[in-house]
Parts: C-alpha cells; sequence; structure tokens
C-alpha cells in the first residue's frame, strides 16, 4: 500500500499550523511529480515539482532533492538488484549496499537482442559481438553468422 509522502519544510519556511493526521498536502497545480530514492532505507519516493527535500514516511530520513534541470537516470545494480537512481552522464555507479561499480550505459550505447534459447529480451553493450543470457545462459551471438567459438560455449 503506498505510502503519501510530503516535501520535508525547509529551515527557512514560516511556522505551519497543526495538521490533522489524515492531512495530505495539496500537489502542484499541473499535479506534476517526480521521484528519488530515499538516501535511508533506498525506498522509491515521489515528490511534487519544486520540493527541496523529501522526509520518507518509511524510515524519516530527509532526502536532498536534486537542484532543478539535473537530469537523472537509473539503472539495477548488478550485484545485489538495488534500484539506483544517478545522475544522467556518468560513467559507472557504485552502489552503497554491496558496492558494486556498475557500469552507467546511455541509451544509445546499448542495443537488445532476444535470447536464442529462451527468447528472453536481453540487454548488451553496443559493439558486443555476444550476450550470455542471465536466465538460461545461453550465448547468443549478436549480428553475424554463429561462430564456432560462440557453438561451443552453449553447447
Amino acid at each position: 500500500m503506498p505510502v503519501p509522502l510530503a516535501p520535508y519544510p525547509t529551515p527557512h519556511a514560516p511556522a505551519q499550523p497543526a495538521l490533522s493526521p489524515s492531512y495530505t498536502p495539496p500537489a502542484p497545480a499541473n499535479g506534476a511529480q517526480r521521484q528519488l530514492v530515499c538516501s535511508g532505507c533506498r525506498n522509491l519516493l515521489m515528490y511534487p515539482v519544486g520540493a527541496t527535500s523529501v522526509c520518507c514516511a518509511v524510515c524519516n530520513a530527509v532526502t536532498a532533492v536534486p537542484p532543478p534541470g539535473t537530469e537523472m537516470a537509473q539503472l539495477v545494480c548488478g550485484g545485489c538488484h538495488t534500484f539506483l537512481m544517478y545522475i544522467r552522464g556518468a560513467i559507472s555507479v557504485q552502489c552503497s549496499c554491496c558496492h558494486t561499480v556498475n557500469l552507467a550505459l546511455e541509451a544509445n550505447q546499448v542495443a537488445h537482442v532476444n535470447c536464442g534459447s529462451c527468447r528472453m529480451l536481453l540487454m548488451y553493450q553496443y559493439g558486443a559481438r555476444s550476450v550470455k543470457c542471465a536466465v538460461c545462459s545461453f550465448v547468443t551471438s549478436v549480428g553475424g553468422s554463429t561462430s564456432p567459438t560462440d557453438l561451443k560455449f552453449n553447447s
């Protein structure tokens, strides 16, 4: 069940009147929301555009919102499968949970192919000659015809 989150008040904000427990802050006029990962418990937080920080309703950690205009990207850690968010353009991202360094590829640096065995959609770095399926371990040749080396890995 989703928990409503509100922007954490900044120290310069004027004092607000006491709110009832069922109070939900109004959304911006256009309803625009963004998301970021909680710095404490790693849950995905949604916040209204214009907020400077967000208080997590689960762990009460306050997470700073990146400055406006900062484009964020996301990936799943290859080591522990934690959802990671990072500033777009980074070359690599280190996971704060397992410390795995993940290669951060832009959309134009990756390509897709279906596994030659189980048909799972695979993503691989553009220019690679083959890609190994994480589900069935089949090595699918990318581009040209299958070489004897690729066949040896699949047998």
